[in-house]
C-alpha cells in the first residue's frame, strides 16, 4: 500500500471514530492501530473500513483495532502529529518501560523535545553574541546588544512557560491554565520577592521563595498535579459551571501550593548540597571538584544549582573569585564534547541536526540545554560520559585551586576568566581530559541509532552489508519459508484472532510453540522490529514480505517476557534467532502464545502454500511462495 496517503488518512480515521475527545488512548503494534474509545457507539466501523489503506477493523479486547499492515507506524506518526495522543497520553508515565530513572529521563526528554529547535537556535545566537563581545565587535552597553540578548535569552529566562505547553500535552491538561501557572512562577513581582530576601507569607504561612526563571522541575511537577486536580474538578462540577470554575480553582490552589512546597524543598535541598560541597572544597579540594564537575548538570536539572549561585556571587564580591566555579568548565565542555561525538557518530540525520548546533552552543556559549535535553539525556550514554569527564576534569582543576574571577558562563570563550587564580595549567589539563573522556567514551560506546525512516513512497537504499531489498524474480520460481518456531502447526483459520484467521493480512500458517526460540523463516532484511519484541517483518531479495507475530495481543506486555536478538536493518539468514520468549510468563499473564507467520504481500504472488504437517521444527519447511 505504498500509494496510500497516510497524512490524509489520519484525520479521516480520527473523524470517523468520534474525534480526539472520544479516544482514551492510542498505540500500535506491528500491523494495527489500537484505539481505546470512550464511547464505542460513536465510531463508524464500516466507514473506517471503507477508507483507502484500511484492511479491516476489528473491535477486540476493549480496543478499536484498525488493521493497516506494515505501514502502521507511518499512520501512527501522522495521528500523533495532529493530536495530543500517544502511548503515554493520559497523564502519567506508568506506561513507560524500564527503571524509575529511565522513565524520568524519558518524561523530561519528551517534554523538552518540541522546544529543542528554538533552544538550539537561541543557544547559537548567545554563542555568537558572546564571541562578538569577546572580539570587541559589540559592547554590552549598547542597545543593539540589549535587543539581541533579549532575543537569545528570552526562551531560557521564560523556560517554564515553554515547558508548561509541552507538559500540558503530555499530561493532557488545559494548556492555557498550565501556562498561567508557569507565568505566575516567573511573574516580575515573584522574581522581585526572591531577590529581596524578606519575609514572605501566604495567609500567615511562611513561603520560601526561590528563583523559578530557567527552572525545569517545578513547572513539570505543577502541571502533573494540575492534571489530577482538573480531572477531579471536571467530574464533580456541573458542565455549565466547570468551564471557568475549573481554571479558577486550579490557579487558586496550584500557585500557592507550588510556592509553599516546591520552593522550600528545592531551596533547602540546594542549600544543603551547596553547604556540603563547599565544605569539601575546603577540606579535600579535588573531591569537591569531582562532585561539582560531575554533578553540575544534574544539579541544574533539578534546580539545585541555585543554592550555589549566592555563594559564588558572595565569594566573587568578597575575594574576587569563587572556587566553586573551577570545575564548571570541565562539566560543561564534557557534555558538549559528548554531544559532538553523537553528531559525528549517529546514523540519524534528525539527531545530527540537533547535536551539531547544540554542541557548538555548548562549546562557545556554555548553553547546554539543547545538548542535554535533545541528545545526551535521551541517549543516556553521552550524559553519563559527560558526567565522568566533568568529574575527572573538575577534580584536576580544583586540585590546582583554579577558579573564575568573574561570573561567566563556562565555555571556551570564558577560559580567560580562569587564568589569574590557581594553577591555570591544571585547569587546561583537566578541561582537556574532560573533553576527551566525554567525546571518546561517547564515540566508542553510544548506540549509532537507526537511520531515519524514508518515506514509504520512496525507494529504500540498499544496505551496506547484504543484498538489495527487492530484485526481479523469475515467474514460476519459489521461495521456501521455514517455521518460525517448533511446535504444533495449525491453519490460520484456527488462530484466535479474527484478522489473522480471516487472512485479511495475507496467507500463511501458525504454530502453537513448544519452546520460546523464534527464528527467521527466510533470508532477508529486518524491516520491522517492534520495541516490544513480539513481532518482526522480514523482506527477501525476491520481494516476499514475511511477518512473524509472537502470541495474540502480546503487544500489551510492553516487552515483558521477550528478548529480541535483531534490530531493524539487520540482515538475517534463515534459522537465525529473532527472539527468545518466556512462554510460561506469557501464559501466566493470560496471553495465547500462538505464533503466526504470514506473507503480508500475498496478492503480489501466484500462490502461497502453507504446510499440511501437524508438527514442525524451527526452520523446517512450513510454506512455499510461488512467484
Amino acid at each position: 500500500m505504498g500509494s496510500v496517503d497516510y497524512k490524509a488518512l489520519a484525520p479521516q480515521i480520527l473523524d470517523k471514530v468520534g474525534g480526539e475527545a472520544n479516544i482514551a488512548s492510542m498505540a500500535h503494534c506491528a500491523t494495527r492501530l489500537r484505539l481505546r474509545l470512550r464511547d464505542d457507539s460513536a465510531a463508524d466501523k464500516a466507514g473506517v473500513e471503507r477508507l483507502p489503506g484500511v484492511i479491516t477493523v476489528m473491535p477486540a479486547g476493549g480496543q478499536f483495532q484498525v488493521v493497516i499492515g506494515n505501514n502502521v507506524p507511518i499512520l501512527y506518526e501522522e495521528m500523533t502529529r495532529i493530536t495530543n495522543l500517544g502511548d503515554s497520553a493520559g497523564g502519567n508515565i506508568e506506561g513507560a518501560k524500564g527503571s524509575l530513572l529511565n522513565r524520568f529521563i524519558e518524561l523530561i526528554s519528551s517534554i523538552f523535545l518540541p522546544s529543542l529547535w528554538p533552544l538550539a537556535g537561541a543557544g547559537l545566537l548567545k554563542a555568537f553574541l558572546a564571541l562578538f563581545v569577546n572580539l570587541g565587535w559589540l559592547h554590552t552597553t549598547t542597545t543593539t546588544y540589549t535587543i539581541l540578548n533579549a532575543a537569545s535569552d528570552a526562551i531560557f529566562y521564560f523556560l517554564p512557560l515553554f515547558l508548561a505547553v509541552n507538559a500540558s500535552k503530555r499530561f493532557r491538561t488545559n494548556q492555557f491554565t498550565s501556562m498561567a501557572l508557569a507565568g505566575a512562577l516567573v511573574y516580575p513581582s515573584i522574581v522581585a520577592l526572591a531577590a529581596a530576601h524578606g519575609l514572605v507569607t501566604f495567609f500567615g504561612l511562611p513561603v520560601v521563595i526561590m528563583t523559578y526563571t530557567s527552572s525545569v522541575i517545578p513547572i513539570i511537577i505543577a502541571v502533573w498535579l494540575q492534571s489530577y486536580l482538573e480531572k477531579g474538578l471536571n467530574k464533580v462540577l456541573p458542565h455549565w459551571l466547570r468551564n471557568f470554575t475549573t481554571p479558577l480553582l486550579v490557579m487558586v490552589v496550584m500557585v500557592p501550593l507550588v510556592l509553599l512546597t516546591v520552593g522550600p524543598v528545592t531551596t533547602y535541598a540546594a542549600q544543603g548540597v551547596s553547604a556540603g560541597v563547599t565544605a569539601l572544597f575546603h577540606a579535600v579540594p579535588w573531591l569537591g571538584g569531582a562532585i561539582m564537575g560531575g554533578l553540575w548538570q544534574v544539579f541544574v536539572l533539578f534546580g539545585l544549582h541555585w543554592g550555589f549561585v549566592p555563594i559564588m556571587l558572595n565569594d566573587l564580591t568578597t575575594q574576587g573569585h569563587s572556587l566553586l566555579t573551577g570545575p564548571l568548565l570541565a562539566a560543561v565542555l564534557a557534555q558538549a564534547a559528548a554531544t559532538l561525538a553523537v553528531a559525528l557518530r549517529s546514523r540519524s540525520a534528525k539527531r545530527r541536526e540537533i547535536a551539531g548546533p547544540a554542541a557548538l552552543s555548548g562549546f562557545v556559549a556554555g548553553i547546554t540545554e539543547p545538548a542535554i535535553y535533545g541528545v545526551n539525556l535521551p541517549l543516556k550514554v553521552p550524559f553519563y560520559f559527560g558526567i565522568a569527564g566533568g568529574a575527572i576534569g573538575g577534580a584536576i582543576a580544583s586540585a590546582g585551586g583554579s577558579a573564575a574571577n568573574g561570573f561567566v558562563f563556562p565555555s571556551l570563550l570564558a577560559i580567560p576568566a580562569y587564568m589569574n587564580v590557581g594553577n591555570f595549567g591544571l585547569q587546561l589539563i583537566g578541561t582537556g581530559i574532560a573533553i576527551l573522556v566525554g567525546f571518546v567514551g561517547t564515540f566508542l560506546f553510544v548506540s549509532r541509532e537507526e537511520a531515519d525512516p524514508v518515506d514509504d513512497d520512496e525507494p529504500e537504499s540498499t544496505p551496506a552489508s547484504g543484498p538489495a531489498l527487492v530484485v526481479d524474480a523469475a515467474p514460476g520460481s519459489t521461495v521456501t519459508l521455514g517455521a518460525p518456531v517448533a511446535g504444533r502447526a495449525i491453519p490460520l483459520a484456527e488462530v484466535p484472532d479474527k484478522v489473522f484467521a480471516s487472512r485479511a493480512m495475507g496467507q500463511g500458517m501458525a504454530v502453537i510453540p513448544s519452546n520460546g526460540t523464534v527464528v527467521a523463516p527466510v533470508d532477508g532484511t529486518v524491516v520491522v522490529a517492534m520495541k516490544s519484541g513480539h513481532a518482526f517483518g522480514i523482506k527477501t531479495v525476491s520481494g516476499v514480505e514475511v511477518l512473524v507475530h509472537i502470541g495474540i495481543d502480546t503487544v500489551q506486555l510492553n516487552g515483558e517476557g521477550f528478548s529480541a536478538k535483531v534490530a531493524k536493518g539487520d540482515h538475517v539468514t534463515k534459522g537465525d534467532v529473532l527472539c527468545e520468549v518466556d512462554l510460561a510468563r506469557l501464559a501466566a499473564a493470560g496471553y495465547d502464545t500462538t505464533t503466526v507467520m504470514i506473507v503480508t504481500n500475498t496478492a503480489k504472488f501466484a500462490q502461497v502454500s502453507p504446510t499440511t504437517a501437524e508438527s514442525v521444527t524451527a526452520g523446517a519447511e512450513a510454506a512455499l511462495v510461488t512467484i
